[in-house]
C-alpha cells in the first residue's frame, strides 16, 4: 500500500536538482579566482604596505606639523582643503598601487603558468580556458578594486581616529574635524571612482592578458614596445600624435568623463557633487573600450587553448 506521507513534493525535487546544477556552473570560476588570490599575494600585500607607509607619514605630519600646515588648520578659508588633502593623497596612492599591481599581474597571469609548466596540470582539470581567462581578468577588474576600497576606507578611518586624538591639542576641535570629513559620502564617491576606473581600463588589462599568453619571455617589452613603435612611426611619418593622445585618453580620460571639473579653489565640499555617471555611461570611449577588451580576452582564450609550456 502506498504511503502518501513519504512522497516528495515535485517543486522540492525540482529545486534540489536545479540548485546543485547552478552551483556547479559557478564553482570552477569561484575556485579559479581563489587560486589567483592564493598564488598572488601582492594583490593585497602591496596596497597594505603602501597604506602602512601612508599612516606612518600621516602620524608624523600631525604630531609635528609645519607652520604653514598649522596656519591652514586654523584659517576657516583654508581649513577644509588642508584637512581633506591627506585623505585624498592616501586614496590616490593606494589606487595607483592597485593599478600598477593589476598591470604586472596581468602580464604574468598566463605567462607564469607556461613558465613553471603548471599549465599542464591546470589543463588536466575540468576547467575551460574561458573560465581560466575570465578568472584572471576578474582580478584587476573586480577583486583589486574591492581590495583597494577596503584598504582605503580602513586607512582613512584610522587617519580620522588619529586626528581626533591628536589635533584637538593643535587647536582643531574634534567636532570641526568630523564636520569637515563626510567619511561615508567620501566612501561612496570612492566606490564610484573604482568602478569607473575598472571599466575604463578594461582594454588595458585585456591587452596585458593577451600579451601574457603570447611571448616566451619579456612580456613587459612585448606589451609596451608595439604601442610605442606605432606612436613613433606616426610622429615620423605624419608629424601627428593621434595615437599618443589616444593612449593618454585611455589612461586618464576616465576622470574627465566621470567627474565634473571645477575651477581651482571652487571645489565643492560634498564629495558626491562632482560625480557625473550619466555623462560617463554615454561616452562612446567607454563602450568602444569594453568591446576592444572583449576582443582581447577572446584572443587570450584562444591563445591559451593552443599554447603549451615554455
Amino acid at each position: 500500500m502506498n504511503n502518501p506521507s513519504n512522497a516528495l513534493p515535485e517543486p522540492a525535487l525540482d529545486s534540489q536538482v536545479i540548485a546543485p546544477a547552478a552551483m556547479a556552473a559557478t564553482r570552477p570560476l569561484y575556485w579559479s579566482v581563489r587560486r589567483e588570490l592564493w598564488e598572488n599575494r601582492s594583490i593585497y600585500i602591496a596596497p597594505l604596505a603602501v597604506a602602512a607607509v601612508i599612516l606612518f607619514g600621516f602620524l608624523i605630519s600631525i604630531i609635528h606639523p609645519s607652520a604653514k600646515t598649522r596656519a591652514a588648520w586654523l584659517d576657516p578659508a583654508k581649513q577644509w582643503p588642508a584637512i581633506n588633502m591627506p585623505y585624498d593623497i592616501a586614496a590616490f596612492l593606494i589606487l595607483l598601487t592597485a593599478f600598477i599591481v593589476g598591470i604586472f599581474y596581468c602580464l604574468d597571469a598566463l605567462h607564469g603558468d607556461r613558465r613553471d609548466r603548471s599549465i599542464l596540470f591546470w589543463k588536466s582539470l575540468p576547467v575551460s580556458d574561458l573560465t581560466t581567462v575570465l578568472s584572471k581578468a576578474g582580478i584587476p577588474l573586480a577583486v583589486l578594486p574591492l581590495v583597494a576600497f577596503a584598504i582605503i576606507v580602513a586607512t582613512q578611518v584610522i587617519m580620522l581616529l588619529l586626528s581626533t586624538v591628536i589635533l584637538p591639542g593643535k587647536g582643531v576641535g574634534a567636532a570641526t574635524l568630523w564636520a569637515q570629513l563626510p567619511l561615508f559620502r567620501m566612501s561612496l564617491a570612492l566606490l564610484y571612482a573604482l568602478a569607473v576606473m575598472a571599466l575604463w581600463h578594461a582594454p588595458i588589462y585585456g591587452w596585458m592578458l593577451l600579451v601574457s599568453g603570447w611571448p616566451r619571455r619579456a612580456t613587459f617589452l612585448w606589451a609596451v614596445l608595439p604601442p610605442f613603435a606605432i606612436g613613433v612611426i606616426e610622429k615620423v611619418a605624419f608629424n601627428t600624435t593621434h595615437f599618443g593622445n589616444l593612449m593618454k585618453y585611455r589612461l586618464i580620460g576616465w576622470f574627465t568623463q566621470a567627474f565634473a571639473l571645477w575651477a581651482k579653489g571652487n571645489a565643492p565640499m560634498d564629495p558626491l557633487a562632482p560625480l557625473t555617471p550619466g555623462k560617463f555611461l554615454s561616452t562612446p570611449g567607454l563602450w568602444i573600450g569594453l568591446a576592444v577588451a572583449a576582443i582581447f580576452l577572446a584572443a587570450a582564450v584562444r591563445l591559451r587553448r593552443y599554447r603549451g609550456p615554455i
